[in-house]
């Protein structure tokens, strides 16, 4: 099988434009771990995407914002909020490279239903905030208890009341030419399972513009609710920031054979 290259320019999106968004202060947190850990947890037809013997866990927090749907206007209050989401990586068996959500949480509520009944995404509901001071950039999000009663989510463990305080530092260094942050960054794609199959969603944006970040603070709970209760204590292998991009999604195609 051809895996296909990593390219830190998108390839066209290819069909009509379902989504559009911004993404903005994000910081990227990441961890190595074995392969075989992630194998079970990914869609039918995935399975881990490697660099140098390993696979990662990532933990992203940002503010998604400006939200559009089929070309409309965006969407006023509900289109934008602050989203965090552990995210695994994954390459399906035609080569092609994309992300898998292990869970996404997100402050409003009708955002969180809907994306769950239209592409089965494993999103939260959850109280949240985030802010910027003295050059600081802060995130906190904790689950609601009326979220544990809501549609049950795949491979996750219980931990009543997840949530996650996080504050990185940006920095000035700009981060260009590494094959690592390139790997966890540019990502065109996220395979999904709904209603029973395998899903292949493309993404188009303009390249990341990466900084290095320093992690102040992290007291989180959202790894191990994903499946990776050692990691919340651990030292992240990658931390970078990013002022943010514009997205836009096109519509998912079943993966062929699930």
């Amino acid at each position: 099988m051809q895996i296909e290259p990593i390219s830190v320019t998108a390839p066209p999106l290819g069909g009509r434009i379902v989504i559009a968004q911004r993404w903005s202060d994000a910081t990227f947190l990441h961890w190595r771990v074995d392969p075989a850990r992630v194998a079970p947890l990914l869609p039918e037809g995935t399975r881990p995407d490697e660099i140098d013997g390993s696979t990662w866990v990532g933990l992203i927090a940002f503010r998604l914002s400006h939200s559009a749907f089929l070309g409309g206007p965006a969407v006023p209050y509900f289109g934008t909020f602050p989203e965090v989401n552990v995210r695994l990586y994954s390459v399906d068996e035609r080569g092609r490279r994309g992300v898998v959500f292990a869970s996404l949480d997100a402050s409003r509520l009708v955002s969180v239903l809907t994306a769950r009944a239209a592409f089965g995404l494993p999103y939260h509901w959850a109280r949240m905030s985030m802010g910027r001071r003295g050059g600081l950039v802060a995130y906190r999000s904790r689950r609601h208890d009326l979220d544990a009663r809501l549609v049950p989510k795949r491979n996750e463990r219980a931990v009543p009341n997840a949530g996650t305080h996080l504050v990185a530092r940006p920095l000035s260094a700009p981060v260009e030419g590494d094959p690592i942050a390139d790997f966890l960054t540019a990502r065109w794609a996220f395979h999904e399972t709904h209603l029973g199959v395998t899903n292949y969603a493309r993404n188009e944006h303009e390249r990341w513009p990466l900084r290095k970040a320093e992690l102040i603070r992290m007291d989180d709970q959202l790894l191990a609710a994903a499946g990776f209760p050692d990691l919340g204590a651990a030292t992240p292998d990658s931390v970078l920031f990013s002022p943010g991009v514009r997205t836009v999604f096109g519509l998912p195609r079943q993966l062929p054979g699930s």
